[in-house]
């Protein structure tokens, strides 16, 4: 039970913004994952790219900012993959428009 109190009370516990941040940061990764079974043509490649930067400078502050918050470090660093992962999509989607176009004109 003193542990439990412990973490209740703690710089990292429930009752700070240490926790609440990471937790309402998760929205994003969860999103980012539903937004993988959409087709390529919806994401924009503008917004992905500006979720990309927003992730990585939020895992450096989360790094820096004492105590550490590996909380919002792990929640970030899942959403940079998500948005890479989306952004490739994007990419590889643009870089086909032309190639389609081309054979459907010939």
């Amino acid at each position: 039970m003193e542990s439990v109190r412990a973490y209740l009370n703690s710089p990292m516990g429930p009752k700070t913004t240490h926790f609440w941040g990471p937790m309402a940061n998760w929205g994003f990764v969860i999103s980012g994952m539903m937004d993988t079974k959409k087709p390529p043509d919806a994401i924009s490649g503008n917004m992905t790219t500006v979720l990309c930067i927003y992730s990585m400078l939020c895992m450096r502050f989360a790094w820096m900012v004492r105590p550490r918050n590996h909380m919002l470090l792990a929640c970030h660093a899942a959403n940079e993959f998500v948005q890479l992962y989306q952004l490739s999509r994007w990419l590889r989607y643009r870089n086909l428009q032309p190639k389609e176009e081309a054979a459907a004109s010939d």
